[in-house]
């Protein structure tokens, strides 16, 4: 016999109502309520109908993940730690790309397949601040990244200054005063190149070292090959250097190619630190410290934030910065 959410709210010690509230993502409840019903639910294998709550809600039960490049591997990862948390509320997610093109994104958001969705967590890549009012749509809808500040939903990001200025910090800690600035977008203030760019120059200028053009280095595709193409021609300038700040990892391992090719040792004579700390750094040799964004906080809180819309929460619209860690391995090992 199927499990019933009566059987599950009597496990609990809770009402069925409430039992309700935690399936369908109901942000006003306790952690411990929380707990002690996903718990019920595991223990007694409770499994929703979702075909007949769908009749009765008129919801879907699936969640659309717009993101640039599923071939980005930070992208990847962070679809995996959204499906990973949309699971847990029983919601499926279905995933598009938008190339990061601005056209593509706008007719993402207007296309027929949002009607497949209860709701949107949308990478905007394309997009700018500029473009927020586009972005006021009937479907719910949470914005991730750091193009949109302050628009018409909620937004969840990381702390990309703080954590940027975190690492230059850590080589300047290690004694390095000549330090490289990886995939720097010209003229860009708001988005990750602009934002990374500007917590290496606090740090630079916190620890009273000058900063130079010459060692900002821009890289228009945040790829591994972008990453060895700029070092590489870097060094053949002749310029010296003693650490890299990759503003991704992926720049951060191509840096690193270029700089053994060229006969230099990591992290004896340059030192190497990335940033989102994609699984492949524990992997890399050396392995690759990095900045640990909180991706799995942005998961969370972005699936949470969405079912809470998708239920009819209308508090203001939130802005979280998701936590960052430094993740110290053998590429700037002391």
């Amino acid at each position: 016999m199927a499990v019933t959410l009566r059987e599950v709210a009597a496990a609990a010690g809770v009402s069925i109502k409430t039992v309700s509230n935690v399936i369908n993502g109901y942000a006003y409840i306790s952690d411990a309520t929380r707990a002690a019903v996903d718990a019920a639910i595991a223990e007694l294998g409770y499994q929703p109908n979702l075909s007949a709550r769908g009749l009765r809600s008129g919801r879907t039960g699936v969640i659309s993940l717009v993101i640039p490049d599923l071939k980005n591997p930070y992208f990847a990862e962070l679809a995996d730690s959204v499906m990973r948390e949309a699971a847990k509320h029983e919601v499926a997610v279905f995933i598009q790309q938008s190339g990061g093109d601005r056209d593509r994104e706008l007719a993402i958001l207007r296309g027929p397949q949002m009607r497949m969705a209860d709701g949107i967590l949308f990478s905007v890549a394309g997009l700018g601040q500029e473009d927020a009012a586009l972005v006021d749509v009937p479907t719910p809808i949470v914005l991730l990244g750091e193009r949109i500040f302050h628009g018409p939903a909620d937004h969840v990001t990381m702390m990309n200054v703080a954590a940027s200025r975190a690492a230059t910090e850590h080589l300047l800690s290690l004694g390095r005063r000549r330090i490289v600035a990886l995939g720097a977008h010209p003229g860009e203030v708001v988005g990750s190149a602009g934002l990374r760019l500007a917590g290496y120059r606090e740090a630079l200028e916190a620890a009273g070292v000058e900063y130079r053009d010459e060692l900002v280095l821009e890289a228009g595709e945040w790829r591994r090959v972008d990453g060895a193409r700029a070092v590489r021609t870097f060094l053949e300038t002749g310029f010296d250097v003693d650490g890299v700040v990759a503003f991704n990892d992926s720049l951060a391992f191509g840096a690193m190619r270029a700089i053994e090719d060229r006969g230099f040792r990591i992290p004896d004579d340059v030192a190497v630190i990335g940033f989102d700390d994609l699984d492949e750094t524990r992997y890399s040799i050396p392995t690759l410290s990095s900045i640990e964004p909180g991706r799995d906080d942005i998961a969370e809180t972005a699936v949470r934030l969405l079912l809470a819309r998708i239920g009819g929460d209308t508090t203001p619209f939130q802005e979280h910065e998701a936590p960052f860690r430094l993740v110290a391995r053998e590429s700037t090992a002391r």
